[in-house]
């Protein structure tokens, strides 16, 4: 192990230092150098049990039902529906997906969206007091005319920014609509 090169050996853990110094395996002319290690007192020490009791969820489904979303228009920032909190802690993504059924016939065409907010004090003020929209996530669903009143989205999944969304609902055809929005956390 040592090709030659004398090493006085006291342990293991000092031949491994020993040939991190460069001691061992080197030409056989250099002179014994004499490694010395230190034990340091144990700095933190961990006492006790560590556990998971049950399965760790790595999902899950947050909704908000049968919200009555009146005719507003996107851009009308202080008349938007409050639809209300959705809890984001401790998950990285999100899949949304609107649904709902229009108050009787539609006959104008228009959409149905929310937006999710930040639930951050600097951001729902410029919300309320400028107008402005900061750091959305949005899903919206297209509603036509015609006899058929229940309208479906198409998934969109989102990365989570915050640990709180505030929910915004909008509605830009005729008819009030009941709406429901589902949200699915995962990691």
């Amino acid at each position: 192990m040592t090709s030659g090169c004398p090493v006085r050996v006291r342990s293991a853990i000092i031949i491994a230092a020993a040939i991190a110094a460069g001691s061992v395996g080197n030409s056989p002319a250099q002179e014994v150098q004499e490694v010395v290690v230190r034990n340091f007192p144990e700095l933190q020490r961990v006492e006790g049990s560590v556990a998971v009791e049950g399965p760790i969820r790595h999902s899950d489904l947050r909704k908000l039902q049968d919200v009555l979303v009146s005719p507003v228009g996107r851009k009308e920032t202080t008349r938007l529906v409050e639809g209300g909190i959705i809890e984001t802690a401790g998950f990285t993504s999100l899949v949304l997906s609107l649904s709902g059924r229009g108050q009787g016939k539609i006959l104008k065409p228009g959409s149905v969206g929310a937006i999710l907010v930040p639930d951050e004090e600097s951001i729902i003020h410029a919300l309320e007091e400028e107008g402005q929209i900061q750091f959305p996530l949005e899903i919206t669903v297209p509603v036509e005319p015609g006899e058929a009143r229940s309208f479906a989205s198409k998934q969109i999944q989102h990365t989570v920014g915050f640990p709180r969304y505030r929910v915004l609902l909008y509605n830009t055809s005729d008819k009030t609509a009941t709406v429901n929005l589902f949200a699915y956390l995962t990691n």
